[in-house]
């Protein structure tokens, strides 16, 4: 049929996303969108916009996936702080040992290329990266920490799991990002007991 598009949205996004995943903002070009999601130029355009707005996209499907990952895990903090963290912790592990993924994070990606990102996307990376921050922080409020330290360990926490993804695609063992969830896991308890 004449003007109907031949190719599934869903799919072509989520390939997209994952060459952004792989090689990053910057180092992916429009000819390697049109080989990871099978369009041509003039499909992507017409169909996601420009290369920024196809990349906003991407963060906002890779966003929405795992954040219904980390909000079920989060859902106990309020009667298992320790539990939901090590839960949230186990949803980015998860994501680091699917074989049919690529390595590392898209959002600490891109948070590690905002300063030669244009203004608009930096922005949206930041945001991203707020969101993340705003559910532990709300988590960990939930689960009985004071709001000094619910925000101390929020932002530890999502640094931590921001590190996990660059440990990981720098060769972390699956052994070595366990040991450093421990870590963080057990500084939280102590702090509960405290």
């Amino acid at each position: 049929m004449a003007g109907k598009k031949q190719f599934d949205m869903d799919t072509a996004l989520d390939a997209a996303m994952i060459q952004f995943w792989r090689d990053g903002y910057t180092d992916t070009s429009l000819d390697d969108l049109s080989r990871a999601t099978g369009l041509n130029r003039s499909s992507i355009y017409s169909s996601f916009g420009d290369k920024d707005t196809l990349f906003l996209r991407c963060l906002d499907l890779y966003a929405a996936r795992y954040g219904e990952k980390y909000d079920a895990a989060l859902s106990c903090a309020a009667s298992e702080p320790v539990a939901a963290v090590r839960a949230f912790f186990d949803v980015t592990l998860a994501r680091i040992a699917d074989p049919e993924l690529p390595d590392g994070c898209l959002i600490a990606q891109s948070a590690m290329t905002i300063p030669v990102l244009s203004p608009s996307v930096a922005g949206h990376a930041r945001q991203r990266l707020g969101a993340q921050l705003r559910r532990l922080r709300a988590a960990l409020k939930a689960g009985r920490l004071t709001d000094q330290d619910a925000e101390a360990f929020a932002v530890h926490a999502a640094a931590v799991n921001q590190s996990l993804a660059v440990m990981s695609r720098a060769g972390a063992t699956p052994e070595q990002l366990r040991a450093i969830v421990g870590v963080t896991v057990d500084a939280l308890s102590q702090a509960l007991r405290a």
